[in-house]
């Protein structure tokens, strides 16, 4: 059974966009560049054709990546904002610690750590899911367990 992808509408139709281009502008390039370098002699010593044909197996990996993604998606629609779920910025604060961070829970093609957009898929998020603001969860870091209270839920 093929596992669902939650992503936000503004990412699926990025993710049609992205597959417009791979299938047609991209496939042509690389076709072209294939053409023009198994001209150039001997196929087996020929750098430039296996740098295309490389090419050409990461453009088919990364078709055959979206394609999955779009036929599993499922669009996050708006929920309750009373509780953590998918597509909810989330401000959580270790226990006895001051510090606060926020985080965007999204599906896992939109995670992003750099921008806080963390994956439904992760065991910080799995821990939170469901939970409600004031309310406290654990969860088990490599460096071993740690309580965290939820601040704010948006």
């Amino acid at each position: 059974m093929e596992q669902k992808e939650y992503i936000t509408k503004e990412k699926f139709k990025e993710l049609e966009e992205e597959l417009k281009f791979l299938k047609g502008t991209k496939r042509k390039e690389i076709a072209a560049e294939l053409g023009q370098t198994s001209s150039m002699g001997d196929l087996k010593e020929n750098a430039e054709y296996h740098q295309a044909r490389e090419a050409q197996a990461e453009l088919e990996h990364r078709i055959m990546i979206v394609e999955n993604v779009l036929k599993t998606a499922e669009i996050i629609t708006e929920g309750s904002k009373d509780v953590v779920g998918i597509g909810r910025s989330v401000t959580i604060c270790k226990r006895g610690n001051e510090d606060c961070v926020t985080y965007k829970i999204v599906g896992a093609e939109e995670s992003d750590s750099a921008q806080n957009k963390i994956s439904t898929k992760s065991p910080l998020v799995s821990a939170m899911l469901g939970k409600k603001k004031g309310e406290t969860f654990s969860f088990k870091a490599p460096a071993g367990q740690v309580d965290y209270k939820i601040i704010n839920i948006e």
